[in-house]
């Protein structure tokens, strides 16, 4: 026998044994389509618009179904009935972190999980750095702009369709050429840099007197020093900053980025708000968060752009604690979960021609705010986005101040503006335009 040949016969093995291990398990889980061997069923996936995909699965297999993205399944959850059950319901069993290999290969397990884009960059990344730093630093700052130009390369990268093949093949990422590893270098780069932040905080450090985050848990570092087990430590100190600047300024960032390119698109809209800004806040002093319980439109509207920007489609992804019987399938402990949050804002019984930009959404017959229990742009549950109150008012101190100074003008006819999002695969962007502050 030559050595082709038994080499062969191994692979054929290996390939039947691949495909007895899936229908073994996929008796058990909730329905799908059928996988390919170690590619499961990626090819049968648009990975730049994955809201689409799963929206046409779900047609043909229901709310709950498996998908085999590599080797391993994964549970889609599609529409609000399935997410409330899940993670209303079931809240412990479905709270479980899903994996999100890149992260965590740079993570190590620390931590948690004009074009206006670079003021609007810089505005939330300040917010943030005065939470961590205590101070904000000057747009014209190089070693600030070098940091927030590291922090938009990554979230562009995570957000590629390259990147979500790659989570799904964490074995061989070592090996793989692409962007990806731009990542490892800008870890470095970022790591350094807080470190140095680190350090000039423990050289000033005075217990009695915290002045931000930093100096909150490195006070706890000390108080913690002889426990083992500790979790306050500078490894997750740097992982938790991080985090912390990952998630609270991009998505921020783009949300208003897309804000105002709806408002341009709206006239009508932007004209309602900044009528409802005079008379609720006048021109002699600025908007503040107390102001938002009177302003039912401008609310109204700051819901519906979250609703239509859908910023992560899909979410990120859960798994389930333990093993679990849900809605008659059986879920293994671990499996992961992933939630379409497309599904539940885009419904269309919830919010009648869900693709159209309509503040009347979120509001009722009489003009006052209507509450849904289908706005989850922050997911839901227990692994709900922990920063979602200053997100919410990022976005209303920071629209009402530009409107109540600024009327926004575009460069071409508002009826050729494009809103339709750029799908990357992770994140919804909007597209590249043009804007025009005007003063009052």
């Amino acid at each position: 026998m030559t050595l082709g040949v038994l080499l062969g016969l191994v692979l054929s093995c290996l390939f039947l044994l691949s495909l007895w291990r899936q229908n073994s398990e996929r008796r058990k889980l909730p329905p799908g389509p059928t996988p390919l061997p170690i590619i499961g069923n990626i090819l049968q996936m648009d990975l730049k618009d994955i809201s689409k995909s799963l929206k046409n699965f779900s047609k043909v297999y229901g709310s709950v179904f498996t998908l085999y993205l590599g080797r391993k399944p994964t549970v889609v959850l599609h529409g609000y009935k399935a997410l409330k059950e899940a993670f209303i319901d079931n809240g412990d069993e479905f709270a479980g972190r899903g994996n999100f290999p890149m992260a965590e290969k740079i993570g190590k397990g620390h931590g948690s999980p004009c074009d206006p884009t670079f003021i609007l960059g810089c505005a939330p990344c300040n917010v943030i750095c005065s939470i961590i730093f205590q101070n904000r630093f000057d747009y014209n700052d190089q070693e600030f702009l070098n940091f927030m130009n590291v922090l938009n390369e990554n979230v562009e990268i995570l957000s590629s369709p390259w990147m979500q093949i790659c989570n799904n093949f964490p074995a061989v990422i070592d090996y793989l050429p692409g962007r990806h590893r731009q990542l490892f270098k800008n870890f470095t780069f970022t790591k350094h840099y807080f470190s140095s932040k680190i350090t000039e905080h423990q050289e000033s450090l005075d217990i009695n007197n915290p002045r931000d985050f930093i100096d909150c848990f490195l006070i706890k570092m000390e108080q913690e020093k002889n426990n083992p087990k500790t979790e306050f430590t500078h490894e997750n100190l740097f992982f938790s900053a991080a985090d912390l600047f990952s998630a609270g300024t991009e998505t921020t960032s783009t949300t208003l980025r897309y804000s105002l390119l709806l408002l341009l698109k709206h006239p009508e809209v932007t004209a309602k708000v900044q009528k409802e800004i005079d008379h609720v806040i006048g021109r002699h002093r600025s908007p503040c968060t107390e102001d938002r319980s009177h302003m039912p439109y401008t609310d109204a509207v700051l819901h519906e752009v979250q609703r239509f920007v859908d910023l992560l489609p899909n979410s990120l992804p859960h798994a389930v604690t333990c093993d679990i019987k849900f809605r008659n399938y059986f879920i293994p402990k671990g499996t992961t979960v992933i939630a379409s949050l497309t599904s539940v804002l885009h419904d269309d019984k919830e919010f009648p021609n869900p693709e159209r930009f309509d503040p009347g959404h979120f509001l009722d017959e009489n003009g006052k705010f209507k509450k849904s229990d289908y706005f989850v742009p922050f997911s839901t549950g227990k692994r709900i986005c922990v920063g979602e109150g200053l997100a919410r008012m990022e976005l209303f101190l920071f629209l009402t101040t530009i409107l109540q100074s600024f009327n926004l003008r575009s460069p071409i006819d508002p009826k050729d503006l494009d809103i339709t999002p750029v799908n990357t695969g992770l994140v919804s962007l909007p597209p590249e335009f043009q804007i025009c502050f005007i003063p009052i």
